[in-house]
């Protein structure tokens, strides 16, 4: 429930009571007896949904800016009388007044905003490095990312230019923070006792995570940006969402930075391109559900141009994420031709090793590896397949053996092999 408290100006009690009455709502009137520029304060419980019709009746009626409108949430009334309110006003959405407040309330001062960007930022960078995702994880539950996303978005759908403007500079002054955090922390840390010598940020596992993103990455942005607006209009779980936005926005914005310092273009490219399809995403899918939501200007005659506003906006949008998601297209593409590669030989190398030729010597399969990256999937490089063969000692081996095993690899993985052969003479005690 939510109590409205209306400061009456001089000589328009008439107008809010009469307001109220067609309204069907109970209501309190205290007077102000200091014959000051109010003449009394008039007190309203409504259910949430109700209080953004009583306020557009008011301001419908008459009632004009130079009243004071306060909206509190009520944390228990007691009082049969209000199941009939209930069920007249029936939903949880809050009203537009205190959706807007909430956004601009989740907009941080830019001191506050920064200082907490980067302690996030930094703590996720040492996550990244040090492979651990119970640091990423509690990295993000500081990072302040869901309030600007969510402001610009509510700035455009009520007609705010102030908040939405404020969000949107909030966000891309934000990740650049983020970006530069991570790289001097990277420029700072590389060739010190802190990393391994030669340490390759490419092969840790949380870093090659954001830099092999698939177009599944998607569902994570827009699912976020889902979660971020019924938490926002419904008032439930902020700081849980919050920890969600910031998971699609400040590790690979991390990574980015790290690939900055350590001077990989392909890292800065992959990651980059993740953090800008999940923040636009995460926008995207913010305006579309707010719009769809019920949300609107105050004034019925700009609606209209908001209207077309926000059609450019998700036009545009939608161009840039189809855009970018080409690169995660192509990732997910290549990804799956690796892994298929990968799979196929070592599933063929299996069936070799338990089902050898009648003919065929005594050996046995012990390791393999694949040499095939996702950049030679697009430079139609060959993949290589190392295979090491354990033989007894005095074994002799066909002259045609690594052909033999390449032959077989290729009809298996449908793709030209490079094979390379590595024996092992073994003997055992027994």
């Amino acid at each position: 429930m939510r109590l409205v408290q209306v400061f009456v100006p001089r000589g328009e009690l008439d107008l809010v009571l009469e307001t109220a009455d067609a309204a069907g709502v109970d209501y309190t009137v205290s007077r102000d007896t200091d014959r000051g520029e109010f003449e009394a304060l008039v007190s309203v419980p409504v259910p949430p949904s109700a209080v953004e019709p009583l306020l557009s009746d008011l301001r419908d009626a008459g009632l004009d800016d130079r009243s004071y409108t306060v909206v509190t949430e009520a944390e228990t009334i007691v009082s049969s009388r209000t199941d009939a309110l209930t069920g007249r006003f029936s939903g949880t959405r809050i009203s537009r007044e205190e959706l807007q407040s909430r956004a601009a309330d989740l907009a941080p001062a830019a001191s506050t905003y920064f200082s907490l960007l980067v302690v996030s930022t930094a703590i996720a960078t040492a996550g990244l490095l040090l492979d651990s995702a119970a640091t990423i994880i509690g990295a993000m539950v500081v990072a302040p990312l869901m309030g600007p996303a969510l402001a610009a978005s509510v700035g455009v759908v009520v007609n705010d230019d102030g908040l939405a403007t404020r969000g949107i500079v909030l966000q891309g002054t934000g990740l650049a923070v983020a970006v530069a955090t991570a790289a001097v922390i990277g420029w700072l840390l590389r060739g010190t006792v802190l990393l391994p010598p030669g340490f390759d940020i490419t092969t840790v596992p949380q870093i090659e995570e954001r830099i092999t993103p698939d177009v599944l990455a998607l569902f994570l942005a827009l699912g976020s940006g889902v979660a971020a607006v019924v938490s926002l209009t419904r008032n439930v779980g902020s700081v849980l969402v919050g920890v969600a936005i910031a998971v699609a926005l400040v590790p690979p914005a991390a990574t980015a930075g790290l690939g900055i310092a350590w001077g990989n273009s392909e890292v800065v490219l992959t990651a980059g391109t993740l953090v800008l399809v999940n923040i636009l995403s995460i926008n995207l899918t913010a305006l579309l559900l707010l719009w769809a939501s019920g949300y609107r200007p105050h004034r019925s005659a700009d609606i209209g141009r908001v209207y077309d506003r926000l059609r450019s906006r998700v036009i545009v949008l939608f161009v840039a994420i189809a855009v970018l998601s080409v690169v995660l297209g192509g990732v997910t593409y290549g990804t799956y031709q690796t892994a298929a590669v990968e799979h196929d030989v070592r599933t063929e190398l299996e069936a070799m090793s338990e089902d050898p030729p009648a003919d065929g010597p005594d050996l046995q399969f012990q390791e393999v590896a694949v040499d095939y990256e996702l950049v030679d999937v697009y430079a139609d490089e060959t993949p290589v397949v190392t295979v090491l063969v354990e033989r007894p000692p005095g074994e002799r081996l066909p002259a045609d053996f690594a052909d033999t095993v390449r032959e077989r690899l290729e009809a298996a993985a449908n793709v030209d092999l490079e094979v390379v052969v590595e024996l092992v003479a073994t003997r055992r005690s027994g």
